[in-house]
Parts: structure tokens; C-alpha cells; sequence
């Protein structure tokens, strides 16, 4: 009889050895996936002022993942250098794209192809711009760019006397900012209020990746801890059947 239990146990043994295994390489395979995946497509930049709050403050951490100037849709926002507005990188939203018109202000909302823009995303009874934006075309393969915090940000509006009324060139734009990781804010909101204008972007990979990451640690440290467990729970069946039965 203890020799067939002993099999028994070997084999639920060898069984879980090649389970933790196998976790361990799986875990392996997602976590360290997922790191150098995200590094590849996203890039870390920290944000210096308050134009684009309430959304991203001074000082927040975000991940934006790199992606074609093509790519980019009203709404999104972005990260681009653009050498007359300081040459540095710079955080802004896209609220107008080549071919659009947009003007402002009409009962205080932005108005894109004469359709006024509800902007979720600013500071509750912010008006859409304290200077009113002449009626402009944005030339084709450049976008019109905002602050969130439109009170003395930077923006389109502070460079319309230039040439291209202020807009920036979609190939200079270097990515798209997809969440707020430090302070750990998550992902940004959806921009709502463009949606009448035409597609908005889809997420990036973030999530996926975050997901990814996660698993892969649970279950390098889930297949890590069989083997000392198993060993721990083997020591404690060995006492238990080592002591005698029935002793006074």
C-alpha cells in the first residue's frame, strides 16, 4: 500500500513539477515580452507646465506611444517639437486637421466646420478661449493645436501671425500620449465632441501590455513557489506518517 501511495505521489510530483515549469516560461515570456514591446512603442516624457490641465499637469509622467504624424486624429493629444515655438518637446490636443475650418467663440464653445465643439476635457465653466481665434483653413498636412488650460497657454492661437496661421506640420509630431503613469492617473479619457467630425483614434497597446506584464509576474512567482511548497507539504506527509498510531 505505501509503495503505490509513494507512486502515486511521485507522479502528482513530476506532474506539478512540469506545471510549475511550464508557468515559469509562460510568465517569463509575457513579462519580459511586454517590457521590451512597450519600449519599443511608447516613450516617457515628462510634462513641464500646466497648458494642458486639468488632463496633465506640470510635473505629471507620461507614457505616449510613437506613432506617424499621418496617424493622428482631431482630439488627440500629442508630443511635437516645433522649432519657431522653442524647439523643445512640447504637449498639446489636436482640434482641427488639414482642411478643416475652425474659429472661436460661439456661446463660448470651439467651432470646427461650423460645428460647436463640446470639450469635456477642459476645467468645469471654462470658456473654449478667452482670445477669440479668427475663422481659419488649416492647411492640408498640419493640425491647429490647443492647451487644455487655455488661460496663457502656448499654443496655435499664440502663433497665428506665423506663417501657416500657427499650425504645426503633422511630421512633427513625434507620438501620442495614451496615459498619465505618474501620478498613476491611467489612461486618458476618450475626447468626446469630435466624434460628428469624423473617426477618432483607437487606443494603443497599453492595456494589452499592462495585462500582459501582470500575468507574466503571477505566474513566475506562482510556478517559483511550487517547488518549496511541494517540498514544504512532502516534509509535513513524511512527519505525519512517521508518527505512530494508536500511542497511549
Amino acid at each position: 500500500m505505501s509503495s503505490t501511495t509513494t507512486r502515486t505521489d511521485e507522479g502528482r510530483g513530476r506532474l506539478g513539477s512540469k506545471l510549475s515549469g511550464l508557468a515559469v516560461a509562460l510568465g517569463c515570456v509575457l513579462f519580459l515580452g511586454g517590457f521590451v514591446w512597450g519600449a519599443i512603442l511608447y516613450q516617457p516624457y515628462t510634462v513641464p507646465t500646466d497648458s494642458m490641465s486639468p488632463t496633465i499637469v506640470a510635473g505629471d509622467r507620461v507614457l505616449a506611444q510613437r506613432i506617424d504624424g499621418a496617424e493622428i486624429k482631431r482630439g488627440d493629444v500629442v508630443v511635437f517639437r516645433q522649432e519657431s515655438w522653442g524647439d523643445m518637446p512640447m504637449v498639446k490636443r489636436v482640434v482641427a486637421v488639414g482642411g478643416d475650418t475652425v474659429s472661436c467663440c460661439t456661446d463660448s464653445r470651439l467651432t470646427v466646420n461650423g460645428k460647436q465643439i463640446q470639450e469635456s476635457y477642459l476645467r468645469e465653466g471654462q470658456a473654449a478661449e478667452l482670445v477669440g481665434i479668427p475663422s481659419l483653413t488649416v492647411p492640408q498636412g498640419r493640425l491647429f493645436l490647443l492647451g487644455d488650460e487655455r488661460t496663457g497657454s502656448l499654443d496655435s492661437t499664440a502663433h497665428l501671425t506665423e506663417a501657416f496661421n500657427g499650425t504645426v506640420a503633422r511630421t512633427a509630431v513625434a507620438a501620442r500620449v495614451d496615459a498619465v503613469v505618474w501620478p498613476m492617473n491611467g489612461m486618458l479619457a476618450p475626447p468626446t465632441g469630435f466624434e460628428t467630425l469624423g473617426d477618432l483614434s483607437s487606443p494603443g497597446p497599453l492595456r494589452l501590455l499592462t495585462v500582459a506584464i501582470v500575468v507574466g509576474g503571477v505566474l513566475v512567482l506562482g510556478g517559483g513557489a511550487y517547488g518549496p511548497i511541494a517540498q514544504l507539504m512532502a516534509k509535513r506527509r513524511n512527519v505525519a506518517e512517521a508518527e505512530p498510531v494508536g500511542a497511549p
